[in-house]
């Protein structure tokens, strides 16, 4: 079932290590340096953006779903510094991204099971949380399958990025799955 968001985000949650917030436009400089990294991007959908103004723009369409309750979306902030971002789009569906000088050290899984949380205690209804992953990326695989997330299907050549076809890995957690973890 695709989840649709009937209720603004909150301000705020907190881990901790971690303040997960809204995207401010004075994150810019911190989203771009993500976005414009050819490392960070290898796995995402779509090219590393070429320009301030293209996240500028990226930033702006986020912020218009998330004004529209079409996604919930977070900044996560550590020490004072956006070092990732998670949301929740296209009905339910999972991503995040994070700076790689914080890969490794456990931020995203934090900041993913935070809003995991957090959306199925609020959204009672939600029967599924799912994401999507080129199956290359190792690192995410393992996090979402840490978090309690199953592979479900596979799908190959779903994303055309610089000529270049890759496969997607899709994964769900369901409510009943979350509910037994948090015993």
């Amino acid at each position: 079932m695709k989840a649709t968001i009937t209720f603004s985000q909150k301000p705020q949650l907190r881990t901790e290590r971690l303040i997960l917030r809204p995207i401010r436009d004075d994150d810019l400089d911190a989203l771009h340096a993500m976005l414009s990294d050819v490392e960070t991007m290898r796995y995402w959908s779509s090219l590393p953006h070429e320009s301030r103004t293209e996240t500028g723009e990226w930033i702006a369409a986020n912020r218009a779903a998330v004004m529209a309750g079409t996604a919930i979306e977070y900044g996560a902030e550590h020490q004072g510094r956006l070092i990732g971002r998670v949301i929740l789009w296209n009905g339910n569906e999972l991503g995040y991204i994070f700076d790689k000088a914080y890969w490794g050290q456990g931020f995203a899984s934090e900041a993913v099971s935070t809003l995991v949380d957090h959306t199925f205690f609020f959204f009672r209804d939600w029967d599924e949380i799912t994401a999507d992953i080129d199956p290359r990326n190792l690192a995410s695989g393992k996090l979402l399958q840490r978090l309690g997330f199953r592979p479900t299907t596979y799908k190959e050549r779903t994303f055309c990025i610089g000529g270049e076809w890759s496969d997607s890995q899709y994964f769900a957690l369901t409510r009943v799955d979350w509910l037994a973890r948090q015993k």
